[in-house]
């Protein structure tokens, strides 16, 4: 533009600052992926050990803790993402809890437990109080019931491998964790109000309990129903529905002044009985795993190098949670006439320290009931005893074995003790059943619906106490005691028998094979007809060599029906087939 004298000015703006957004901290982010990373590498090393992998988690998060590499330092948003991980953790574990399963919890399950959970709970108050290492007796008080708990996970993970879970003692064993959890939530709806322990807060805080309980269980059962169906073809509204009860749930316990992760655990246990719940459960469980893993990492950033002092309390909570309960549980156990055999063995399953104890300390450091040494004592132990119980476990027999000598000598007798069935050996039985399974079970249907005369001529030998009332109770000749034994045979009178039949796969022997028990046959009855069983085709050679008669193998008698059934398909006779397939089941079910 043109200025005074005609000289052309120009209008200049002074320049602006310009600004650009802060960096983003990635710091967060780097640790949340070590601590997966760490997670991930040592979970694989230990699984090829058959550790439980709760131990690696641990392991990864003190390894990058302060007291590690102390490569993790923002502890507290780590742990504010792990506790997303003990909401949901929560909200799985009441899914997994059947109500039917509690109500119906029977005489010998619901006294154990109880004399269970009570006694170890009073007799670690007692000890924990007085030896230390709690400076108080709230503090006393969440040990007690942290060590008061046993693991679900590692149970169940072990018996099903084992393929105990339907044995008499895997049943009680499961049916006292059962009323472990039922204990876990009353504890969880007191917890925020230990600190007052009067009678009227207390019966304030069971009034908000009782509340949210009826408000989860009317939901659950007049709304959810009808939505869940609605949305059943899109996965991922049932997901994000699932996981809206679930922080619903939480949040209403948290504004009744409740725990959230009582929230979380009863919007688990409102649906858990319902048909959506495998789908949610199986859309849940990843996210979870991811959340979970975070929990056990934070909670292991805080554990200390270890001292000879923190070793010392670990190794007196250890032996004291497997001291408690083989008292809790044997005596009762044994108390109700179940047998040293069926006594021990869930007392050895139940020997280790719940994810749930871990939990509940967890809850208690929040609220500062419990100091952060307490919870690493805890901590050692739980990781003691989940590697040492996983192997007590899988060696139950062979430790029932050692100790079952020592127990008859102290006048512990088990069932086969003074029975009228078993008092005098059962000479003249022609037909022996060597375990009594699923197998022998439908062979003895079929004996009694078409060959009863052979019925005066069976005799059953099995160590399950509920086979052995049973089939007393239908006139079945029983002997009670374990097949692998060779004065149980001999005393049952194999030696007499004409055929001899062991329908249980290798997996189901507990210390020995159909190998080792057709070889022990052999010894005892040298000319009787011997039908075996195998599950590899590999067995089949040497258990002819060793002295088989027939084997039994399972898959090619399936694969032959398949056979013929894919047949009468093809030659559209399949309609004929499914009715005598009917006809046969109705008659076997008469």
């Amino acid at each position: 533009m043109l200025g005074a004298g005609g000289s052309r000015r120009y209008l200049t703006r002074t320049p602006r600052a310009v600004t650009f957004p802060a960096p983003v901290d990635h710091s967060l982010l780097t640790e949340i992926s070590l601590c997966i990373v760490a997670a991930w590498v040592l979970a694989v090393a230990l699984h090829v050990f058959k550790q439980p992998l709760i131990l690696a988690y641990l392991v990864a998060g003190f390894v990058l803790g302060p007291h590690g590499l102390g490569w993790v330092q923002d502890q507290e948003s780590i742990e504010t993402l792990s506790s997303l991980g003990l909401v949901l953790l929560l909200f799985m574990i009441g899914l997994e809890i059947d109500l039917h399963k509690m109500l119906n919890a029977g005489k010998v399950i619901a006294v154990t437990a109880a004399v269970q959970i009570l006694g170890c709970v009073a007799a670690g108050w007692a000890l924990f109080r007085w030896l230390g290492p709690v400076s108080g007796w709230l503090e006393a008080v969440y040990l007690s019931v942290a060590v008061a708990l046993s693991s679900t996970v590692i149970i169940v993970k072990v018996l099903h491998d084992k393929r105990e879970l339907d044995t008499l003692p895997g049943r009680v064993t499961l049916g006292v964790l059962v009323v472990q959890d039922l204990f876990a939530i009353l504890f969880l709806a007191l917890q925020p109000n230990l600190k007052q322990p009067a009678v009227s807060v207390l019966a304030l805080s069971l009034g908000k309990v009782a509340f949210l309980i009826a408000v989860a269980m009317s939901i659950s059962r007049y709304v959810l129903p009808p939505v869940f169906r609605s949305v059943a073809r899109l996965p991922e509204l049932v997901l994000v529905g699932a996981l809206a009860w679930c922080f619903a749930m939480s949040g209403l316990a948290d504004r009744l002044g409740l725990s959230r992760e009582m929230g979380a655990l009863v919007a688990g246990v409102a649906i858990s009985t319902y048909p959506y719940t495998l789908d949610v459960v199986a859309k849940v469980t990843s996210l979870r795993d991811f959340f979970v893993t975070l929990f056990f990492v934070a909670l292991g950033l805080t554990i200390p190098v270890p001292t000879w002092g923190y070793v010392g309390w670990m190794l007196v909570v250890s032996a004291f949670v497997v001291a408690s309960r083989l008292a809790s549980v044997f005596l009762p156990l044994y108390g109700m006439r179940q047998g040293h055999q069926g006594s021990l063995l869930p007392a050895i399953n139940l020997a280790q320290m719940s994810e749930l104890s871990l939990v509940i300390l967890t809850l208690g450091r929040q609220a500062g009931d419990v100091s952060s040494g307490t919870m690493s004592i805890a901590a050692f132990a739980f990781s003691f005893l989940a590697v040492g119980s996983t192997y007590a476990v899988l060696q139950n027999d062979r430790i029932l074995r050692l100790v079952s000598p020592w127990l008859k000598r102290w006048g512990c007798r088990d069932l086969d003790a003074g029975s009228p069935a078993t008092a005098q050996p059962h000479h003249g039985k022609r037909i022996f059943l060597l375990g009594f399974s699923w197998t022998a079970s439908s062979l003895l249907e079929e004996i009694t619906l078409r060959r009863s005369d052979l019925l005066e001529e069976l005799q059953v030998i099995d160590f399950n106490p509920l086979v052995y009332q049973r089939l007393q109770r239908r006139g079945v000749s029983v002997s009670y005691g374990d097949i692998a034994q060779r004065d149980v045979l001999q005393h049952a009178g194999l030696a007499q028998a004409r055929t001899i039949v062991c329908s249980l796969p290798d997996t189901v022997l507990k210390g020995a094979s159909n190998l080792k028990l057709l070889r022990l046959v052999r010894e005892l009855n040298p000319t009787a007809e011997v039908i075996m069983h195998a599950e590899k085709l590999a067995d089949i050679p040497r258990l002819y060599e060793a002295g088989a008669s027939y084997i039994i193998t399972t898959r090619l008698l399936e694969a032959e029906e398949l056979l013929q059934l894919v047949d009468a398909a093809e030659k559209h006779l399949w309609r004929r087939s499914a009715a005598s397939s009917r006809r046969c089941w109705r008659s076997a079910t008469k």
